[in-house]
């Protein structure tokens, strides 16, 4: 299972000032109690959609029918999605497939070359579906979103959608997969005329906590990624995580750590640096979930707090060459979280060579492996020379069950974080205007006072043009 080691994030190892003090803890432990149990509730009342999604037998047998109908007669998948609907599956494709995925045969790869389409990037966009034009009638569309509206997946979905018809004709449309509200909706009702499989965007479970949903589970289990383990994972780690001793608790643990040294110790940005490269697009993921869930401006009661740590993402060892020199002599307002690994699904040993270069022999024999952890070893030595507080969550190995426990452990800490600050931390306002701006400058209609409040910001002063 999942360890958390946070010795470096106290004060007894970086100071009272950077790193939590038993004071600290005692002055936080009845509110992270009152939280927990606030999270824990509401998850065994059913109020909390993604506390569920790791025992629903309902949407896994839903994905593993499309599965069943799709994998054999699929050589790529083209996942249209933006946030919630593309970061997660991105996160897993890349923590449990090889790099080389899309690379390798057939036989290798059993299971379809996978792109996701989670920018409007014309050039992104028309690489992909060059790159698939003469397989298009094997190629399968997931269109994820739940109304269908979304400017950036709806624009996917038109033009791919153009392309399928003209190309395809008759059975077009059973080389789309729409993952959308499954009772109303843009995309519910097209995909309904048109004759799409669907699969469901839970009501009750927001984007960015909906990697083990269908909206995750399909496109994982289309690339051969075992979703029983993954979700056995989410499950071990709910049961840990409710737990109500608050010291052996993992979320709680974290969740008291981040809030402390976000509120107390000055500690605005919070890194998560894995050190493997097949974790590092889970900090992407996490990037989304601590943005949109913490990022606030008023908290339950009405109040303007602008509060919320920012989240920042680094990888071992590459950003030890160009962000460590930050973070250890620039401000000290940073707390790090390092993904570890004891058991790397490869590894590769250094030649017995050069023998007789001094600065070289010390790598003879050696396996990247052991370089590699020595390397987080050293950082997080520097960053504690620096007083610089960090924790460290070791997998054992890079498998599906310990995803899993990933994944919802930061989720659950996410909540844990919400209570403690007072926020709601399941809806994201602040994206509402910009994409309102989007249908107003596109000239959607109904959207014309907006447009004509954006259009002197959209008038050049030529003063300011050099």
């Amino acid at each position: 299972m999942l360890q958390l080691y946070w010795k470096n994030a106290t004060g007894k190892v970086v100071g009272p000032e950077n790193g939590i003090t038993p004071t600290d803890l005692s002055t936080i432990e009845g509110p992270l109690k009152r939280a927990h149990k606030a999270v824990v509730t509401a998850s065994r009342e059913g109020k909390l959609g993604y506390a569920a999604l790791p025992g629903n037998t309902e949407y896994k047998q839903q994905v593993q029918t499309l599965v069943d109908r799709y994998k054999d007669n699929t050589t790529d998948m083209v996942l249209l999605g933006i946030g919630g609907s593309a970061l997660g599956n991105i996160a897993l494709q890349t923590a449990l497939n090889p790099s080389t995925y899309n690379l390798q045969t057939d036989r290798r790869r059993k299971g379809p070359r996978l792109y996701v389409l989670d920018n409007v990037d014309p050039v992104l966009v028309g690489d992909v579906l060059k790159q698939v034009s003469r397989r298009l009638g094997t190629t399968l569309f997931n269109v994820i979103s739940k109304s269908g509206e979304t400017a950036e997946t709806a624009s996917q979905f038109m033009i791919v959608r153009d392309i399928l018809r003209k190309k395809l004709r008759g059975n077009w449309a059973d080389r789309i997969v729409a993952t959308t509200d499954m009772e109303k909706g843009t995309l519910h009702d097209i995909a309904k005329t048109d004759g799409f499989a669907m699969l469901p965007v839970p009501g009750d479970v927001g984007g960015r906590f909906s990697v083990l949903s269908p909206v995750g589970l399909f496109s994982a289990a289309m690339c051969n990624i075992d979703i029983d383990e993954l979700l056995a994972g989410a499950e071990a780690m709910r049961q840990r995580v409710e737990v109500m001793d608050i010291m052996q608790n993992p979320a709680t643990i974290l969740a008291a750590i981040k809030y402390i040294a976000y509120t107390e110790k000055n500690k605005s940005m919070h890194v998560m640096m894995p050190y493997s490269n097949r974790l590092y697009m889970l900090a992407d993921w996490y990037r989304q979930l601590w943005a949109e869930s913490l990022g606030k401006q008023f908290d339950r009661d009405g109040n303007e707090i602008f509060t919320g740590p920012t989240p920042i993402k680094a990888l071992g060892a590459t950003d030890q060459h160009s962000q460590v020199q930050l973070y250890r002599e620039g401000p000290n307002d940073k707390l790090t979280v390092f993904l570890d690994v004891k058991k790397h699904p490869r590894d590769i040993r250094i030649p017995d060579d050069f023998e007789s270069i001094p600065g070289l022999t010390y790598l003879r024999k050696q396996r990247l492996s052991k370089l590699l952890a020595c390397e987080k070893e050293a950082t997080e030595y520097a960053m504690v020379v620096s007083q610089r507080p960090s924790v460290t969550i070791t997998f054992p190995e890079i498998n599906a069950k310990h995803i899993g426990e990933f994944l919802y452990l930061y989720e659950f800490t996410t909540s844990i974080m919400g209570e403690l600050m007072n926020i709601n931390a399941y809806d994201q306002p602040a994206v509402e205007l910009g994409k309102q701006a989007t249908f107003a400058l596109m000239n959607r209609e109904g959207y014309e006072d907006m447009a004509a409040k954006i259009r002197p910001y959209q008038r050049k002063d030529k003063r300011y043009l050099v």
